[in-house]
């Protein structure tokens, strides 16, 4: 591995790891709210049971995040990102036709 590369990666370990313990505030942050997730499943077309099936989560879950009651947490917060970035790719990767 280029030795660049790795001293990159090194001190982007060390500094998530300070934000971790809260001694550094993060660069930027992504925070999904409720009006979020509505918007980014209405951006692809989808009904709720199409995008919660599009995303492996129960409707349940998917109606929780759209009204407020709740937040979708890590893994499901990273897919909803990446959808919001590129809807088409990312739903042909999940493999949803």
């Amino acid at each position: 591995m280029e030795k660049n590369l790795f001293n990159r990666l090194v001190e982007s370990m060390t500094q998530m790891d300070e934000i971790d313990r809260g001694e550094r505030a993060p660069s930027r942050e992504f925070h999904v709210d409720a009006l979020q997730v509505k918007m980014i499943r209405q951006a692809t077309g989808l009904s709720q049971a199409r995008f919660a099936k599009a995303i492996d989560v129960p409707i349940g879950t998917l109606q929780n995040w759209e009204q407020g009651r709740r937040e979708p947490e890590g893994p499901a917060r990273a897919l909803l990102r990446a959808i919001h970035n590129d809807p088409g790719h990312v739903l042909a990767a999940l493999e949803y036709r």
